[in-house]
């Protein structure tokens, strides 16, 4: 586990960071960053099982750190579009393949922080007891259920579930989705690969997470229903 805090105004928020195996796979192809000095928090989740994975979510997570002093959107954006240069440059040296997902806190504006997603990991805010989503999956699935083609239980919907839209390394450089977060006293955010929100159901999230360790807890919880993908997750408390 790590942890850090930071001061955003009357606000601070708390943040800690853990990651799992699971049972799966004999590597962790998940990345994670949780800065120590600034209002900066990632994660990745590499495409595949492999060094293309491995190499996609190091690189991808290191650039963005280093590229990401700037909140505003524009430069955000920027960021990610060295992001998709640098995970490209790699790939050109691996025969796997070689992507990853990118989601991150990327600084904060006032009351509220910057959200930056690409890809199918999330960003969720427990508030007053209720969990929202606050991101959008780029996948083919997310595109069927929400325009209907199929519905959840659907095989297909979990086949298209791998079929990423946008991800970072991807040859057309997509923009990432960027959205400002307003916080309040008592919020939490989660930013998590799939290995947790596809292994846990809504409810045990929004109760995991509502208790004073999460991050513990909610890995834990990956690793009983079965452990089927690494997990990773940053829980930041606003009080």
């Amino acid at each position: 586990m790590s942890t850090t805090r930071w001061r955003l105004g009357e606000r601070t928020v708390t943040g800690v960071a853990g990651s799992v195996t699971g049972n799966r796979y004999d590597r962790n192809y998940d990345r994670l960053h949780l800065d120590a000095a600034r209002p900066l928090a990632i994660v990745a989740d590499g495409m595949g099982a492999g060094e293309g994975s491995a190499a996609a979510g190091r690189i991808a997570v290191q650039t963005f750190a280093r590229e990401s002093g700037d909140p505003a959107p524009a430069a955000l954006r920027a960021a990610v579009a060295q992001v998709h240069a640098e995970v490209r440059a790699v790939a050109r040296t691996l025969p796997e393949l070689t992507g990853c997902t990118l989601t991150a806190l990327g600084g904060a504006s006032g009351d509220a922080v910057r959200i930056v997603q690409l890809g199918d990991s999330r960003a969720y805010r427990l508030r007053d007891g209720l969990l929202e989503l606050l991101t959008v999956d780029h996948t083919v699935a997310w595109l069927g259920l929400v325009h209907g083609w199929y519905p959840a239980s659907d095989p297909r919907a979990h086949a298209d579930g791998y079929r990423l839209t946008r991800y970072a390394g991807h040859p057309r450089s997509p923009d990432p989705d960027v959205l400002d977060v307003a916080l309040r006293p008592g919020d939490r955010l989660l930013l998590c690969t799939d290995g947790v929100s596809g292994q846990l159901d809504y409810d045990s999230m929004a109760r995991l997470l509502a208790i004073p360790e999460p991050v513990g807890a909610l890995l834990s919880a990956t690793l009983a229903a079965g452990g089927h993908d690494n997990a990773t997750a940053i829980v930041l408390t606003v009080t």
